[in-house]
């Protein structure tokens, strides 16, 4: 976990992820999702895609790992997340999720971060803002007992 007050505005943490096919199957077998878009080619085909289209919450899945690993990392607590969905993502496509400090709320210990994610082509296939809480480090962390 970063330390609240060391943290800047405009500090930023960063992920790259290549989603595979293991990647949707187990998404579509944890969250129930197996929409034919995601797992069907052909369905895919007839709706207008090239590919079948991955999940669009298991892209953003991956804003909870920067923000949970990273920015500001363990024991942060999301409070919130808009989601603006561009582009489609594809099986095989590589993305990178980046978040940048907009705002600190001192007196809550908040974080407003700018997400960005973008395919291997710089795309930007979701972008949003995520609000993140940082609880104290003199608190211990979420595994004290």
């Amino acid at each position: 976990m970063l330390d609240f007050d060391a943290i800047q505005i405009g500090r930023e943490a960063s992920l790259r992820h290549t989603v595979t096919e293991k990647d949707v199957q187990t998404f579509a077998e944890l969250t129930g999702d197996t929409n034919p878009l995601h797992m069907d080619a052909g369905f895919a085909s007839k709706a207008g895609f090239k590919k079948r289209v991955v999940h669009g919450m298991l892209t953003a899945s991956f804003i909870s790992t920067v923000v949970g690993m990273q920015l500001p990392g363990p024991g942060a607590l999301y409070l919130s997340q808009e989601l603006n969905f561009k582009k489609t993502v594809a099986i095989d496509d590589t993305i990178q999720i980046t978040a940048i400090v907009i705002q600190k709320v001192v007196s809550s210990q908040m974080l407003v971060l700018k997400i960005a994610v973008t395919n291997q082509n710089a795309e930007n296939v979701l972008t949003g803002t995520a609000r993140v809480l940082c609880p104290p480090l003199n608190e211990g962390t979420i595994n004290d007992e």
